[in-house]
């Protein structure tokens, strides 16, 4: 089964939501995590259902970069906030640079997602 990881900056949250309304057919065959707030969003707001890691802030970054370390993750969509800094930048850097790493198909805007959902 294809596994795929969900997160999104605060500003871009509504975004990633009518992403996967827009593709639910497709992401309900894929096992689906995400950092805490964002999969809190994502279970709530789909009919989807989303492994919560930690928040961003507090570790959900990193711990989805060990999914991809240990090959466990197919792909990650990360819908980031490129016009606001973000308190744990060194996190996200860690997280886009082990994906780069490991080969693992990364998608930080709505049109890079959409490639993504097609190839997996």
């Amino acid at each position: 089964m294809t596994r795929l990881a969900l997160i999104a900056h605060d500003e871009k949250k509504p975004d990633l939501i009518e992403f996967v309304h827009e593709h639910e057919q497709r992401l309900t065959g894929c096992e689906l995590i995400g950092t805490g707030t964002t999969g809190k969003r994502i279970n709530e707001e789909t009919g989807l259902e989303v492994e919560r890691m930690e928040s961003g802030p507090l570790g959900g970054d990193m711990m989805i970069g060990a999914e991809v370390a240990k090959g466990e993750l197919d792909g990650v969509i990360f819908l980031r906030d490129p016009l606001r800094a973000q308190p744990h930048e060194p996190d996200i850097t860690a997280l886009l640079r082990i994906c780069d790493v490991h080969d693992t198909p990364l998608a930080t805007n709505l049109a890079s997602a959409a490639c993504l959902i097609e190839c997996v």
